[in-house]
């Protein structure tokens, strides 16, 4: 601000709307990203879905005063980084990925369905997508920024105009000067480099700009010479530096904020000079107005908003509310909801246009064309007025994508039915499918075929939940402390990351222990309580464990790997270990360095596959205790090898990125390869959908843990589908039920267990509820099918391994007719413990395929022979019928709607302990039962009612003669003071906003289903009538006393 003149945005408010006025409903996503993961034109607004790949867009005005339907954008099969409106076209939208590529979409005009294909597509390139924005004076010009590269395009010829130089480190962000000539970076290696795109693709200028590498942000000030930038300190203290690229050698103003971790998001309004900053994952918003030629940042305002922020984006200014004097409006994205904050100048008059705080803006008219711009034309884009009389009408169409066909004016309807049958844009929060298959529609699926007409609010909540699972509702519980082994001492909690830490059976659990020479203690699951402090038996394994296993076809054999490059197998005596064993039955000798992990066959028995250091996959025939195949063709560590459920197959995983298939009978060398995770800290694979796909666990380049599904027979295709779940630092072990399809996910040191129904169709995941612990566990390992308790519809059940404890966990699905066998959730499992066939025919080249055996008990009948039941009376909430209702109307259907209730109770019924009467007969006495019993229930309580309001009435009457006269007469009409209704209430000050609020809650937990009483939120309700009513007789006064003061 200038110091001797008061700055015109001094008295600037930030104003928070009512939640009625937030966006709602929505499910934000955790992009590890520099983006601002929200961005919004004059229609529409875009953010991170949950799910990765996946758009939310959600226009920006709601039409005829209802509520925005929020839709979806399959956009790229991997994570959007970041992505940017056309300056110009406010129905173009550019994204760009962790798939090398950059897709420009045309989204639709409110109404129709989101594209299933983009309009065109750039790339891709060497590496992921990190940055892009539009230029800002020609169309068809976009600047995107991978790894260490900046690439100009041409978008309508999908060609790069220029590559400029490659800086020294990742980049964080670019930005555009506005008159369009200059282009500044900054970087990983906190250098500010300035860019002249069209004379050279070396950076004109450069200087060191904040002294740490963490998130670091870019702004221009307009057409002016001087950026903006955000970053930490060498202390990591969050600053605002000021630069005049005519001195660029240092910072004119640097100004420390906080020492908060977050990175800011800074948003410039070139108008202004208003700068907003918000920390990612705080809840505090700053504004400062930026003078560049004193220079200053002088704080105007700051903000706290409710939720933290995951995302921050700035409305256009040809969409403000300039007769309410709003110089600035921002969307703050939370985690299920868009809150727009309005940046306010308080004005005597709201009737007349300020012309001071609203000059002439930047239109929407683009100044030039791509080839044009680049070509040496750097005509400015022409500005125009925010008053709303001048307001230019005229909208501009690029011809970057031409019209869609369904938005063609000419598409007959049978057209109409094809592409909307064939994809739609909606999907799942929580799947991600290839931009092929991920066109799946949603209002499709509620079509006319299923019986269901698709209403806007239905379509809005099937494009945010998308397709469910049976199992969305599981639920997993530790069972009883009687259950646990407890006392455990010395565990070794130093296993290989390619270990899961110990290994169980139906019958013992195997631990490994931190004592010298590789100790394992052996504990049968059927005796569980307190160990002994003193020593238990153990296996002397001579060498530290890196893996162990327990044969599937004999629970008494145990396969040890040791550092040492062998294998050692036990035998464990019946009953039990007693005494502690020295000698294994076996040792399997071959590779020559460090074994990775070991797995049994599947299907044959006294087969046996080991990974190693050697960079071999070996295969040993236990009954003759020697290798009986060697596998190659890997470059790097192997993370992880499965077998498919038939033993036909091997799949592996290893740390330069790359899945191999092998068929270990045909040939030594890998059939498939194909890209597998990028991150090289640690990765799982599993075979899921009957054989047919391949899931794999790993980590992305930022270590955000995600999972990867591939099609088995198509590896060198990619990932069909690819989900992000969080950041931590341990691989996710993935154990996959072949029964249910439900896959379930953890690490060691996790407290949560990820549950997903895996689909061969998209989209691919469907997600179900997870498991939460107290404390982190040390491994987490899932016992045979055999051993789930199918009269509580358990599903699958785990051994969580803690720091002394081991307790097991049972996932069940609620279900109301538990005493039928759940033969939709139980179908016939096969029968693992048996082998198909010897481990030598195996290797002779045939195959065996295992029984299937059902776990329905004798006594128990299955659900789907369970007798039909008439549908049950569905109560209808009273805000149904209480709309456009008189005061009086709404007071007595409340109460009558609250006596309704009293006949939709889940309690036992009387006739359910009786036998012998006919269904029919027990429904007539039972509705007769229902009515009288409403009606007499219903007449007491409007009885006692109308007592209760006379007395109330009389008390205040007599408190009422000192109030003023309108509120009296408000106290006496209604039936309660004014003291007695901010008590009844609990508020001190007539706040609108506390009012209701403290209104929601009492009406609620006073309700009869919850142990409230009719009396007492009759009482609430006439308190809050009361309080309305006061409200409205001050409101009357202010206008008045206004009135008075005019004249």
């Amino acid at each position: 601000m200038n110091r001797f003149k008061a700055s015109k945005f001094r008295h600037t408010e930030a104003r928070l709307p009512r939640r009625e006025a937030w966006i709602g409903g929505i499910r934000a996503g955790s992009v590890a990203s520099c983006g601002n993961h929200v961005k919004a034109s004059c229609r529409w607004i875009a953010f991170n879905a949950e799910a990765p790949g996946v758009l939310g867009i959600v226009p920006l005005e709601c039409e005829d005063r209802g509520k925005r339907t929020v839709s979806q954008l399959c956009c790229h099969p991997d994570v959007v980084t970041d992505f940017d409106f056309s300056p110009f076209d406010q129905f173009l939208l550019a994204t760009g990925s962790a798939d090398k590529t950059v897709k420009v979409w045309r989204l639709p005009e409110s109404g129709q369905d989101m594209p299933s294909d983009a309009g065109l597509t750039l790339g891709p390139g060497g590496d992921p997508v990190d940055v892009l924005q539009f230029h800002p004076t020609a169309d068809g010009v976009l600047a995107s920024g991978a790894g260490k590269r900046v690439t100009v395009w041409d978008v309508g010829q999908q060609q790069p105009l220029t590559a400029l130089a490659s800086h020294g480190a990742r980049l964080h962000s670019l930005a555009w000067q506005r008159d369009g000539r200059l282009l500044g970076t900054s970087c990983k290696d906190k250098k500010l480099r300035i860019f002249d795109p069209r004379a050279s693709p070396a950076a004109s200028q450069s200087v060191l700009g904040h002294e740490h590498n963490k998130d670091s942000r870019l702004l221009w000030m307009g057409s002016t010479d001087c950026l903006i930038s955000v970053g930490f300190s060498q202390m990591r203290e969050r600053e605002v530096k000021l630069w005049d690229t005519r001195q660029f050698s240092k910072a004119m103003l640097t100004v420390a904020l906080d020492t908060s971790p977050g990175a800011a998001i800074p948003l410039y309004d070139t108008d202004t000079g208003l700068l907003v900053l918000a920390g990612k994952g705080e809840n505090l918003l700053y504004c400062f107005e930026v003078t560049p030629a004193q220079p200053a940042l002088t704080q105007v305002t700051q903000c706290r908003t409710e939720g933290s922020t995951r995302g921050l984006a700035a409305v256009p200014r040809l969409a403000l509310d300039v007769m309410a004097c709003e110089v600035l409006r921002v969307l703050q994205l939370t985690d299920t909801t868009l809150v727009p904050v309005s940046y306010l100048v308080p004005r005597k008059s709201t009737q007349d246009f300020h012309e001071d705080l609203f000059p002439d803006t930047a239109g929407t008219l683009p100044a030039t064309g791509a080839q044009a711009w680049w070509a040496g034309d750097s005509q400015q884009v022409g500005r125009v007025s925010l008053h709303p009389a001048r307001r230019p009408s005229e909208t501009f169409r690029s011809p970057v994508i031409a019209r869609t066909q369904l938005q063609a004016p000419d598409i007959g309807p049978a057209d109409t039915d094809t592409d909307r049958s064939e994809g739609s844009g909606y999907s799942s929060p929580s799947s991600l499918a290839s931009p092929g298959s991920a066109a799946t529609s949603l209002s499709a699926s509620t079509g006319p075929s299923s019986g269901f007409a698709s209403s806007p609010s239905q379509k809005s909540l099937q494009s945010i939940l998308g397709p469910s699972s049976r199992f969305r509702h599981a639920q997993g519980r530790v069972l009883h402390r009687d259950t646990h082994l407890i006392n455990l001492r010395g565990l070794s909690l130093t296993t290989p990351g390619e270990s899961d830490g110990f290994c169980a059976n139906r019958q013992r659990v195997a631990l490994p222990l931190l004592s010298a020479g590789g100790q394992i203690a052996v504990l049968e699951l059927s005796k569980p309580g307190r160990l002994p402090d003193t020593a238990v038996p153990t296996i002397q394994n001579g060498v530290a464990v890196a893996d162990l296993s327990w044969d599937p076809f004999d629970p008494r054999h145990l396969a040890v790997a040791g550092e040492d490059a062998k294998i050692r197998l036990w035998r464990i005596p019946e009953g039990g270990l007693q005494e502690t064993l020295r000698e294994p039955e076996a040792v399997l000798r071959g590779h020559t360095e460090k074994i990775y992990s070991i797995r049994f066959h599947p299907v044959a028995s006294d087969l046996l596959v080991s990974s190693s250091y050697d960079m071999t996959v070996r295969i040993w025939e236990l009954s003759a205790g020697q290798e009986a195949l060697c596998l190659w063709g890997h470059t790097d560590q192997i993370f992880s090898l499965a077998w498919s459920p038939d033993g036909k197959k091997l799949t592996t995983v290893s740390k330069d990125g790359r899945l191999r298939l092998y068929e270990p009978r045909r040939s030594p060398q890998p059939q498939q390869e194909g890209p597998g995770p990028e991150g090289a800290r640690g990765a799982r694979l599993v075979w899921v959908c009957g054989g047919d796909y391949l899931l794999v666990s790993g980590f992305d380049s930022r270590s955000e843990r995600r999972i990867l599904l591939y099609r088995a027979q198509a590896l060198p295709e990619g990932p069909l589908s690819v989900l992000g779940l969080d950041v931590a630092p341990s691989t996710l072990l993935p154990f996959y039920d072949e029964d249910t399809g439900v896959v379930f996910l953890t690490g060691k040191g996790d407290t949560r267990v990820f549950l997903y129904e895996v689909t061969p169709e998209p989209p691919y995941f469907l997600e179900c509820n997870s498991f939460t612990s107290n404390e982190p566990h040390k491994g987490f390992v899932f016992l045979p099918k055999t051993v789930c308790e199918v009269r509580e519809v358990e599903f699958a059940r785990a051994l969580r391994l803690g720091q002394s404890t081991l307790e097991p966990v049972a996932f069940h699905v609620p279900r109301v007719k538990k005493e039928y066998f759940q033969d939709d959730i139980y179908p016939p499992t096969r029968v693992w413990w048996e082998p198909a066939l010897g481990g030598r025919a195996w290797l002779a080249g045939e195959d065996g395929q295992q029984r299937r055996a059902s776990l329905r008990p004798a006594d128990m009948a299955p659900v789907s022979e369970a007798p039909k039941e008439a549908p049950a009376r569905r109560f209808v909430p009273a805000s149904v019928y209480l709309e456009e209702k008189s005061d009086e109307q709404k007071k007595e259907e409340l109460l009558s709607a609250m006596v309704a209730r009293l006949g939709n109770r889940d309690d036992p019924l009387p006739q359910d302990s009786f036998e012998g009467v006919d269904e029919a007969e027990w429904a007539k006495y039972l509705a007769q039962i229902i009515v009288v019993g409403a009606q007499v229930v219903g007449r007491a309580f409007m009885r006692a009612l109308r007592q209760e309001f006379a007395a109330s009435r009389a008390a205040a009457e007599a408190r009422g003669r000192s109030e003023r006269p309108q509120s009296a007469a408000a106290s006496r009409i209604i039936g309660i003071s004014l003291q007695e209704a901010q008590q009844i209430l609990n508020v001190s000050n007539l706040s609108p906003e506390e009012i209701q609020k403290n209104y929601d809650h009492l009406f609620k937990v006073n309700d009869k289903s919850v142990g409230g009483s009719f009396y007492l939120q009759s009482k609430v309700v006439r308190a809050k009538e009361r309080l309305d009513e006061e409200l409205r007789i001050q409101a009357k006064d202010e206008k008045e006393k206004g009135w008075k003061a005019e004249t």
